[in-house]
């Protein structure tokens, strides 16, 4: 049911600069590949094909590379990256102003048209594959779904969360949500990957601008929520690493390198090493 997918990669990444001055938080290094590439392959192992990339100023980085490799090809990541790209009809579509998650969501409705559709934060990495499932919680329930996860109360207040009655196994039904809310009014925090349904630009071109200013998904989707629509939480139990904060960018090498066949050993025992040391 679900053939179009859309990626927002349009945010400053000010959280990492210097680093950010001059290339975008999806191009930063994780092991073998940049941010950007995690998602867009996310989104191709989920059985997707169509997909509209939302960039903004100083994105140039994320066009080149997701265009594809110019020049002779002998490495197994770049023909690994090459095969997908050539599976999938990809474009890309410019927010001319930095007005929030959910600004940038509208810039995709041409593409969007009347399909429901996976939406992905750029600067997140998911495993396993959290697109996939709530793809296939879409398909079972009818309805859009958010992907969740439980946080510290403190950690709570820098993120939309939700508060939502349990209906079965890691599957909630949102009763209210909230973007960064003073009082949390539950530990569920929204993490960067949906599966929504085209109404939601209705909500957006309704939707008031909120905390920072900003027009915000998580407002659009609240007043869905008021109006009775049903939207779920899946309370993804996999790992997460948000990009757009330096801490899991350095958890996200570590983990995903430990992994790795290449290079998994040898900073395995570089990391033993270390530990004698501190």
């Amino acid at each position: 049911m679900i053939k179009k997918a859309v990626i927002t990669a349009a945010g400053l990444g000010t959280r990492f600069l210097p680093i950010t001055k001059a290339q975008p938080k999806e191009m930063l290094p994780v092991v073998h590949k940049p941010v950007i590439q995690y998602v867009v392959e996310e989104v191709y192992l989920s059985g997707i094909k169509e997909l509209v990339i939302v960039t903004g100023r100083h994105k140039r980085a994320v066009e080149d590379h997701v265009d594809g490799y110019i020049g002779k090809k002998e490495n197994e990541y770049v023909n690994d990256f090459e095969r997908v790209l050539e599976a999938m009809n990809i474009f890309f579509v410019r927010q001319k102003e930095q007005r929030g998650l959910g600004d940038a969501v509208r810039y995709a409705e041409a593409f969007v048209g009347d399909d429901p559709f996976a939406l992905l934060l750029g600067d997140n990495i998911t495993i396993p594959n959290c697109t996939e499932i709530l793809i296939d919680i879409f398909e079972e329930l009818g309805a859009p779904v958010v992907a969740i996860e439980k946080v510290s109360i403190e950690r709570a207040r820098h993120r939309g969360i939700i508060k939502g009655r349990k209906i079965k196994e890691d599957v909630y039904l949102i009763e209210d949500m909230f973007e960064k809310p003073e009082r949390p009014i539950s530990n569920l925090g929204i993490i960067g990957r949906y599966v929504l349904t085209p109404d939601v630009f209705n909500y957006l071109r309704e939707t008031e601008p909120g905390y920072a200013g900003e027009i915000q998904l998580t407002d659009a989707l609240r007043n869905m929520v008021l109006d009775g629509k049903e939207i779920y939480g899946y309370l993804y139990p996999g790992r997460r690493f948000d990009i757009g904060n330096k801490i899991d960018w350095f958890k996200a090498n570590i983990e995903l390198g430990l992994r790795d066949e290449e290079i998994g050993k040898e900073l395995r025992e570089w990391i033993h090493k270390v530990k004698g040391y501190l």
